[in-house]
C-alpha cells in the first residue's frame, strides 16, 4: 500500500475497508486493512455535510499515516461504506420538497392520510388531485389536468399512487399516457413518481406512505450523496462510494432508494450487535446506543433484532421492512430540569450548539454530561480525545441552578437525583414488552452508553454488560459487516405451470443488470431465493425447494443478491479472569477512582468497582458491586 504507516494499520492483505456513521452531533469512522482495526471521530457539520465526509477521511488520513492526505489515502481504499443521519433528520424537521399526491379513490386518500395526519399535512397538505373513476376512458385529458393543478398548487414533486388489483398495471398507463403529454423539460422540472415502481408488495396506504416519503427524501439525499461521490472521484477513488441501508446491506449511491436511508444509522449498531452477539453465543440481549439526544433501544432473541416485514416511519406504513428499533429523548445532552417537585429528562436536547453547560458554548442548562464531569466520572482534559476541554465550574452552576435549587438539594444530592432519574428512564423502556430477565445481556455502546450501563442494568434487574471495544463508533463499525446486495420480486401467474420458471429467469436478468451496475457479474454473487406466500395482513418466507402452491394465495417470488465484502476479523470469544489489573493512576471526584486505560489492558484483566475503564472516545463507569473482565476480542464484559 502507498499510504505511509504510523504503525496502526498496512499490515493486512487488504486495501482498507472504511466505514462512516454521519450522526447528527458526531460522525463516526471505523477502518481496518483486515487485520488491524483502527478508528476516529469528527464534528458533524450539519450546514453542509459533504464537508464533514470529506474532514473524516482527513481524520482518518492524519490517524494512519501522521500527516492529511486524503488522495494518498484513497488510493489505497478498497471500498467505503456510509450511513447518514440526512434522511431521518429531514423528517423529523420536515425539511423537503413540496409533494403533490395524485390517486385515484377519495377512500384511499383518507386512509392515507388518516394513518400519520401531522407528517401529511407536512408532506403533501392540500396538493392532491383524485380522479375520476372512469379516468382510464377519458384518455389523457384527466392526468393532464390533475397533474397541471398540483404543479400550479405548488408541488415539485408528484407521486402518483392508485389503488386496486391492477395497480402496476394501471400506473404504467398513466405513465405513457403523462410522459406523452408533458415535455421533458417539464418532467425535468417536476419528477412524476410511480408507488408500484418503488414497491408492488404491501397494502396500497403502505405503498403510497413508501413514496410519498422516498419522494420527499430524494433531493436532499441525491444532491448530498453525489457530491459526496464527486469529492471521492476528485481524488481518484478506485470504486464507488456505497451508501448503507437500513436493511443491513449497501449500494452504490445512484442504486440507493432514499427512503432505504432513514434510520441507517441506527441499523448500523444492530448489524453489529447480531455479530457481537453471535460470537459470543448470546442468545438474549437488549441493546441501548446512547447518543447526544437520544437512546436507540434494540431486543436481540436468538442473537437477531426482530424486523417488522411493513414497518413505520413517524407512524406512517411503508411497504419497506425496518428493525424494531425504539428511540426515546435520552442522551447526553438531554435537558434535565426540577419540573412540580420531581426529575425530567429531556426530550428537549441541547444539541453540539450550545450544548451542555460544560461545554462553555454558550449553553446554561443541566445535563447528565456535566453531571458525570461534577461526580468525577468524566475527564474535563481527556473528553473527545483531549478534543473538547470540558469547564467543571459551568456543570456546577447548571445543576444547582435548575436542579438543586429548586429542589432544596446539595450539590451530591442533586447529580444521584439526575443520574437515578435519567437512568431509570431508559431502564423503564428496557423491560416494556416484559421479555427481558436478569439473564437478558445489556449490550451498550454510542458514546455516553458505557458511562450509565451498570446503573440502568441494576434498574432493569440484569446482571451481564458488554461493552464493545469500539462501542463509541459501534454503529460505524457495524455498517463494515454489509455487504453490497440488491433484492427483487415478482408476483408468481396463478395457475400456470412454468410459472415459476419464467419469474425467475426475469429475477435473474433484473440482477444481472443490478449487479452490473454495481460493477461485478453474477458469478461474483451468492443467489438465494425464497417465497412470499400472503397471509392476512403480511406475508410468510419459505425457503423455494422447487414447487409451490399457486391455486388460491397470491405469492411472490425474491432474489437475493449478495456481494460479499471482506470483515474485519474477531479475535477469540473466552473472556477468563486470569490476573487481577493494575490501574493506570486514579481520577479524584466524590470517591476517588481507579483508572484504566482499555489499550493497556490484555485478555483476562479483571478488577472490582467502583472504578473506570476509558477508551480514547468513551468512559465505563464500573459501579460497586460489578466486576469488568476483558475478552480475548478485547471488549468489556461487566457482571455483578
Amino acid at each position: 500500500m502507498s499510504v505511509k504507516k504510523n504503525g496502526k494499520l498496512g499490515a493486512g492483505v487488504l486495501g482498507y475497508l472504511i466505514s462512516i456513521d454521519n450522526g447528527g452531533t458526531l460522525t463516526d469512522v471505523c477502518a481496518t486493512d483486515g487485520v488491524t482495526t483502527i478508528h476516529t471521530k469528527t464534528i458533524t457539520t450539519p450546514h453542509d455535510l459533504t464537508e464533514c465526509f470529506i474532514k473524516s477521511l482527513e481524520a482518518l488520513s492524519q490517524k494512519i499515516s501522521g500527516e492529511v492526505d486524503v488522495a494518498e489515502l484513497l488510493a489505497s481504499v478498497d471500498h467505503i461504506r456510509y450511513s447518514t443521519t440526512q434522511g431521518t433528520n429531514a423528517i423529523v424537521q420536515r425539511i423537503g420538497p413540496r409533494i403533490g399526491l395524485l390517486t385515484d379513490d377519495e377512500n384511499f386518500h383518507t386512509l392515507v392520510f388518516n394513518a400519520a395526519p401531522s407528517l401529511f399535512e407536512s408532506l403533501v397538505g392540500d396538493r392532491v388531485r383524485v380522479l375520476p373513476h372512469d379516468w382510464r376512458g377519458n384518455g389523457r385529458t384527466d392526468l393532464v389536468s390533475a397533474v397541471s393543478k398540483l404543479v400550479s398548487n405548488g408541488a415539485n414533486r408528484i407521486v402518483v399512487a392508485l389503488s386496486g388489483a391492477t395497480v402496476a398495471e394501471d400506473e404504467k398507463a398513466a405513465k405513457r399516457l403523462l410522459y406523452r403529454a408533458f415535455p421533458r423539460h417539464l418532467l425535468g422540472a417536476v419528477p412524476l413518481l410511480f408507488s408500484a415502481e418503488l414497491s408492488q408488495m404491501g397494502t396500497p396506504e403502505q405503498r403510497a406512505w413508501a413514496s410519498l416519503i422516498n419522494a420527499f427524501l430524494h433531493p436532499a439525499m441525491e444532491k448530498f450523496l453525489y457530491n459526496a461521490e464527486n469529492k471521492l472521484r476528485i481524488h481518484r477513488a478506485k470504486n464507488p462510494l456505497l451508501i448503507f441501508r437500513n436493511d443491513g446491506n449497501s449500494t452504490r449511491v445512484a442504486k440507493t432508494v432514499a427512503v432505504k436511508t432513514y434510520s441507517s444509522g441506527p441499523q448500523g449498531g444492530v448489524v453489529g450487535g447480531e455479530v457481537l452477539l453471535r460470537h459470543y453465543g448470546l442468545e438474549q440481549a437488549v441493546s441501548i446506543d446512547i447518543g447526544g439526544t437520544t437512546t436507540d433501544i434494540a431486543l436481540f432473541d436468538r442473537m437477531e433484532v426482530k424486523r417488522q416485514q411493513f414497518g413505520e416511519i413517524e407512524g406512517a406504513p411503508v411497504s419497506i421492512s425496518l428493525s424494531e428499533i425504539k428511540s426515546i429523548g435520552a442522551g447526553g445532552g438531554s435537558i434535565i430540569r426540577a419540573e412540580n417537585g420531581i426529575v425530567k429528562v429531556g426530550p428537549e436536547s441541547v444539541g453540539s450548539v450550545p450544548g451542555p453547560a460544560c461545554f462553555a458554548r454558550g449553553g446554561t442548562q443541566a445535563t447528565i454530561t456535566d453531571a458525570l464531569l461534577v461526580e468525577g466520572i468524566l475527564d474535563p482534559a481527556s473528553y473527545f480525545g483531549g478534543q473538547m476541554l470540558l469547564d467543571r465550574a459551568r456543570a456546577e452552576k447548571s445543576i444547582m441552578t435548575h436542579v438543586g435549587d429548586p429542589l432544596k438539594l446539595n450539590m451530591t444530592q442533586a447529580i444521584d437525583a439526575m443520574m437515578t432519574a435519567y437512568q431509570a428512564k431508559i431502564a423503564g423502556e428496557l423491560g416494556i414488552d416484559k421479555s427481558t430477565s436478569k439473564d437478558t445481556v445489556l449490550l451498550a455502546f454510542g458514546g455516553a452508553g458505557p458511562m450509565s450501563a451498570c446503573g440502568v442494568a441494576e434498574l432493569a434487574g440484569m446482571n451481564t454488560v458488554l461493552i464493545p471495544k469500539y462501542a463509541a463508533v459501534f454503529s460505524a463499525y457495524g455498517i463494515s459487516f454489509s455487504d453490497i446486495q440488491h433484492s427483487y420480486v415478482v408476483e408468481l401467474a396463478r395457475q400456470v405451470d412454468d410459472a415459476l420458471d419464467c419469474a425467475k429467469a426475469d429475477l435473474l436478468e433484473q440482477a444481472r443488470r443490478g449487479m452490473l451496475a454495481e460493477g461485478f457479474s453474477l458469478d461474483e454473487c451468492r443467489l438465494s431465493y425464497s417465497l412470499m406466500t400472503k397471509n392476512g395482513s403480511g406475508f410468510v418466507r419459505s425457503a423455494l425447494n422447487g414447487t409451490h402452491d399457486r391455486a388460491n394465495s397470491e405469492c411472490w417470488l425474491e432474489l437475493q443478491a449478495t456481494r460479499p465484502i471482506e470483515k474485519i476479523k474477531l479475535a477469540g470469544a473466552r473472556c477468563e479472569e486470569t490476573r487481577k489489573a493494575v490501574p493506570d493512576g486514579v481520577r479524584a471526584g466524590r470517591n476517588d477512582l481507579p483508572i484504566f486505560k482499555l489499550e493497556s489492558l490484555s485478555p483476562g484483566d479483571w478488577f472490582d468497582g467502583p472504578c473506570l475503564v476509558e477508551e480514547e472516545f468513551f468512559t465505563t463507569y464500573v459501579r460497586p458491586g460489578w466486576r469488568f473482565s476483558i475478552s480475548e476480542n478485547h471488549d468489556i464484559f461487566l457482571r455483578r
